[in-house]
């Protein structure tokens, strides 16, 4: 149990020190800079080291500190929702940063700042966290350590099925986060959160369910086990094809590529009411006159 509270004081450690980051970003950046890299980085940064430390939890504590993965799915949602309510709109995923280039909510060059600094933030969550593992605070981090370099792949299924348990969940999370795209925070961080952890529980054992291509390479592409073209496969190319599916089906086109709506027929939602035109001729005015002798005539007495 001490492991357990030491990972959970780790977790609120690295929410502070991203929510730091971003606080003190947001004062010297431009808001473009912040929003493309500062709020990005600070994002994926927290999502991996958050992640790194679930999964260490995830594969360890089930037979190392008796709990079992009921505890890792209860903390997964709450870091989600804590996640959700502390990125400031920050994605931290690459395929929802395509999506809104796709969406023409960003343009080229701030969705390729928004890519690199999400790799640059996955990349330092993992070296931050591997340093964090050696000083081995718990017994978990010291057993971590110590199959740290015979991790195996996360892919444990044919690659085919693999690369289609990936797609599915991006397709089902980017359908959710469409349709709550214009709802208040307060409802869209918590069905997004019951749904990250429901796929995780449902396509964790086959793929590990990262359903995002930074966090999955900063997680499981060098482990043994599998090509580097098997993980690309899997990880960047399903999630990909899972985001395209899901705004196809929702939009019935890509704004991008082309606006014609390939799936549903457009019509006009507001029907303009025929109006009659009435010409007033000659016989009219006579009418005219008497009304207005009528009304300015005085009264009799």
């Amino acid at each position: 149990m001490a492991g357990l509270n030491v990972s959970i004081a780790f977790f609120f450690l690295v929410v502070g020190v991203c929510q730091a980051l971003r606080w003190l970003s947001k004062r010297l950046l431009s808001p473009e800079m912040y929003g493309c890299l500062a709020r990005e980085l600070a994002g994926s940064l927290q999502l991996c080291m958050s992640c790194l430390e679930l999964r260490m939890l995830a594969e360890i504590g089930l037979w190392g500190g008796g709990f079992g993965p009921d505890v890792v799915l209860t903390l997964l949602f709450l870091l989600f929702t804590l996640h959700g309510a502390s990125f400031d709109g920050a994605s931290a995923n690459p395929t929802i940063s395509l999506q809104e280039f796709l969406l023409l909510e960003s343009n080229l060059a701030a969705t390729a700042a928004k890519l690199l600094a999400q790799g640059a933030g996955t990349g330092m969550g993992w070296a931050v966290t591997k340093l964090y593992w050696s000083l081995e605070l718990t017994h978990f981090h010291l057993i971590q350590n110590l199959i740290a370099s015979e991790c195996s792949s996360s892919i444990h299924t044919s690659l085919h099925h693999a690369a289609f348990v990936e797609g599915t969940c991006s397709f089902l999370l980017h359908l959710v986060l469409l349709k709550l795209q214009k709802s208040h925070l307060i409802y869209r961080v918590p069905v997004l959160a019951a749904t990250v952890t429901f796929l995780t529980y449902t396509a964790g054992p086959f793929t590990g369910a990262f359903f995002n291509p930074a966090l999955a390479t900063a997680t499981t592409f060098y482990c043994l086990g599998s090509s580097f073209w098997d993980y690309v496969q899997v990880y960047w190319l399903g999630p990909l094809a899972g985001m395209l599916a899901a705004l196809l089906l929702y939009q019935g086109n890509i704004p991008r590529l082309f606006q014609r709506n390939l799936l549903y027929s457009q019509k006009n939602k507001y029907k303009i009411p025929k109006t009659r035109v009435v010409v007033h001729g000659e016989s009219d005015e006579p009418c005219r006159k008497r009304k207005g002798e009528k009304s300015n005539s005085e009264p009799r007495a």
